[in-house]
């Protein structure tokens, strides 16, 4: 069975992923655990709705659940003995409907870059189009340039595709274990890149040429018996930029292909940041921490015509 999504129109008009989530935290001696905050929930919407949930944690432990600024669904884990090991599963199964990105007619202002968003939605998008980078315009702005007429114009949908699909044919894609996130302007020196590091890369472009741009976390699921996404089975990050008629539409750059029915998004921020899925931390001696260990199982399970 092979069908990809977010580059043709599929036959399927729904999917169903399942999503497991473990990493485990090991220390060389008991320790107390301040609050941790976890961003694991997938995001409903009329494209996504969660058929079961579980939340698995040790050790003993009281959760509470909020929303953020953003809107996203967060659960705070307060634990209440200390203990040698940390571990955290989650296990959700998604029903997607977002399987044709491309199912959205832009306002004809819209169609060419630049343009201006119009009264009523530009302040709440004022935020969201800041560049976070500005030391790095001049390489972005080399970057962006062959995409761009003579008079620094370009269809928009035709450069957002363009710039989405050159990042996997011009660098290489590797994962990275560290925290943070690149600047866009190490990216572009190095020509490679995490999936967090492509995502900021290509929202600050977007930025400069006047878009409202957003981060987003969460899964690229695979599936059964076709060759694995590049990013696949793993926690992943891509970018939604606000397109007036289709709203915000997500591009992923570290495969060039729109968002659709293998994405599962967990959150969305102005920023990396904001959008971590595990915070938290012990009180202790650094000596105290042992290693880690995360496994992340993201598949389409059944499809649906």
């Amino acid at each position: 069975m092979r069908y990809r999504f977010g580059n043709k129109r599929s036959r399927f008009r729904a999917v169903l992923l399942s999503i497991e989530h473990t990493n485990i935290y090991r220390y060389t001696r008991l320790v107390e655990l301040t609050t941790h905050t976890l961003m694991l929930r997938p995001t409903e919407s009329h494209e996504v709705r969660i058929r079961s949930e579980r939340l698995d944690l040790s050790p003993v432990h009281q959760v509470r659940w909020k929303h953020d600024a953003f809107d996203n669904s967060i659960a705070l884990a307060d634990f209440t003995t200390k203990t040698s090991e940390l571990r955290i599963a989650s296990h959700y199964t998604v029903e997607q409907f977002n399987i044709n990105p491309f199912n959205f007619v832009l306002e004809i202002y819209t169609n060419e870059l630049p343009f201006k968003y119009q009264k009523d939605e530009a302040p709440d998008l004022a935020p969201f189009r800041k560049p976070h980078h500005p030391k790095d315009a001049a390489a972005i702005q080399k970057w962006v340039r062959p995409f761009l007429d003579s008079k620094g114009r370009a269809r928009t949908l035709e450069f957002l595709i363009a710039l989405n699909q050159c990042v996997p044919a011009q660098f290489s894609y590797g994962r990275r274990e560290e925290p943070g996130v690149q600047t866009p302007g190490k990216t572009l020196k190095c020509r490679s890149g995490s999936c967090r590091d492509f995502a900021l890369l290509f929202m600050e472009a977007a930025r400069q040429m006047g878009l409202a741009a957003r981060y987003v976390s969460g899964y690229l699921c695979g599936v059964e018996g076709d060759s694995p996404e590049v990013a696949s089975n793993a926690t992943h990050a891509w970018a939604e930029i606000y397109l007036p008629g289709g709203g915000w539409k997500g591009f992923d750059p570290t495969c060039g292909t729109l968002a659709a029915g293998l994405h599962v998004r967990v959150a969305v921020a102005r920023e990396p940041a904001q959008a971590t899925p595990i915070r938290g931390s012990y009180l202790g001696d650094a000596s105290a921490f042992g290693g880690m260990e995360v496994t992340v199982k993201a598949q389409a399970i059944e499809t649906k015509t």
